[in-house]
């Protein structure tokens, strides 16, 4: 019992740890100088050689069909990326890494569509909590603007292509490593985010080694190292208590965007928040259970 329970710490201290790289993620765009497309161009272009060495012996094994269908996944990473990347920019980092954060809205409809899933009463109650949630964060602003709105709703439209992301790859993790989905995604991501970049931004290039940290930084803590560790923890711990782990995320974003850019919540925005990763936790709980 003792060895099981070492074994169970570890992969909690990694789930902790890799949901504290991925929320670095805000940080790095707000630091970059580029664009916020070109930025996010960046972070997939620059992940691509670092993860090349690690990938390139299974990258042979994969089917052509499954390349492709990894690639339009990469499509919705990218257009995840573009909607979230702009957010940073017109709302808080809390509040951007909260609202893309409401996957389970996206992925538990559509797959009830698709494969015919029921949707379980404790799911319905958790979306009705975090829609509360919702509207006490989004009017307890600080100092309210119409900004502040768009940049919520373009973080949340995040959440559904990010949802959309999953739903692609969730079949090529039984026959398809982790990190080269993110690999292979990165044709389709980068492709994307580029064409995005230059119609309506311009092209944009880093030109010194200030510009250059924060697109490194991105590639090598959020998008490797964060979504590679995380990938490897999640199935070896309990579901229930990945998800609660999982849910720290807009927390932690939240402390570091008060130490490091000094974005205060009011009582009515920590309330907010808290409503919402209980609604959250509460319909990833109630998509767990098989009856409704």
């Amino acid at each position: 019992m003792g060895p099981q329970v070492t074994l169970e710490s570890k992969f909690i201290l990694l789930t902790i740890l890799a949901i504290c790289f991925l929320a670095t993620g805000g940080i790095f765009v707000k630091l970059s100088s580029l664009p916020p497309i070109a930025t996010a161009f960046y972070r997939i272009l620059f992940s691509m050689p670092i993860l090349y060495p690690f990938v390139k012996t299974d990258l042979i094994k994969t089917s052509k069909k499954d390349r492709y269908l990894i690639s339009l996944a990469g499509i919705f990473l990218a257009l995840d990326l573009i909607f979230w990347n702009i957010s940073f920019h017109l709302t808080t980092v809390a509040n951007a890494n909260l609202l893309a954060n409401l996957v389970p809205f996206t992925v538990i409809p559509v797959s009830y569509f698709l494969y015919k899933k029921h949707l379980s009463k404790v799911f319905i109650i958790g979306l009705f909590i975090t829609l509360i949630g919702l509207f006490v964060l989004m009017s307890g602003k600080l100092n309210p603007n119409i900004n502040n709105f768009k940049g919520d709703i373009l973080a949340f439209i995040t959440s559904i292509f990010y949802g959309l992301f999953l739903l692609v790859v969730s079949n090529m993790r039984k026959r398809v490593d982790a990190m080269t989905i993110i690999f292979i995604s990165g044709f389709g991501g980068a492709l994307t985010l580029f064409i995005a970049m230059f119609v309506i931004e311009g092209f944009h290039y880093p030109k010194n080694i200030n510009e250059i940290l924060p697109l490194v930084g991105l590639a090598l803590v959020s998008q490797i190292l964060g979504q590679g560790l995380l990938s490897y923890c999640i199935g070896k711990i309990d579901i229930t208590l990945s998800s609660v782990l999982v849910l720290s995320q807009p927390i932690i974003a939240a402390l570091y965007s008060y130490f490091i850019f000094r974005e205060n919540l009011t009582l009515q925005e920590i309330f907010g928040i808290l409503i919402v990763l209980i609604g959250i936790y509460l319909a990833k709980i109630g998509n767990n259970n098989k009856r409704l």
